[in-house]
């Protein structure tokens, strides 16, 4: 394998800063007492996804909880931690979830996004989108091609809203941020 690019997964320690993947997906951020503390959480379908969001904590120093949401999917989270305050202050405008102005995106944030939503849906690579927060989906696909992975906007799906990553192109540069695949994702579920 060659050199890792500038912007890619291996190119930098993780910081707290990487999770904002988690939100891009369907990942919540709840502050606590006027922005002294917050709590990051997201819902994964798989278990896999489940493992990978807990090490992404831990490599940036935060416990894991998992537990089970009532449908039966990982439910993954924080406690909450004065560290993750800031995060929380970009990512939320009042109650709601709302892109930062200026999001730029790169390995490690698209890492955890693909972890949490991603997988092939035979056209491209489909990363799912929070159908709960519709005002953050057109921010995303610009932060997506100013990071040279222009995408398409799909509507409600079985999984919800995504944005699609098609041509080899684009795709091979997603790969080569994202890095390698989780050791327990299934085919098809990671980009390359």
């Amino acid at each position: 394998m060659g050199q890792p690019s500038l912007f890619s997964e291996q190119a930098r320690a993780p910081q707290l800063d990487d999770l904002a993947g988690l939100l891009c997906a369907s990942g919540q951020v709840l502050g606590f007492g006027r922005g002294v503390a917050a709590r990051i959480s997201v819902v994964v379908a798989d278990p896999w996804r489940a493992d990978e969001v807990a090490r992404s904590f831990t490599v940036r120093g935060l416990l894991p909880e998992l537990r089970r949401s009532d449908e039966g999917h990982s439910v993954v989270r924080t406690a909450f931690v004065a560290d993750l305050a800031p995060l929380a202050g970009r990512w939320t405008r009042g109650a709601v979830k709302a892109c930062p102005e200026g999001l730029q995106l790169d390995g490690p944030v698209l890492r955890l996004w693909a972890s949490v939503a991603g997988g092939s849906d035979g056209r491209g690579y489909v990363l799912g989108l929070d159908p709960h927060a519709p005002d953050t989906h057109l921010p995303l696909a610009a932060a997506l091609a100013s990071a040279g992975l222009a995408a398409v906007l799909l509507g409600p799906r079985s999984g919800g809203p995504a944005l699609r990553v098609t041509g080899r192109r684009r795709t091979v540069r997603l790969a080569e941020l994202v890095g390698d695949a989780p050791t327990a994702a299934p085919s098809g579920s990671w980009p390359g």
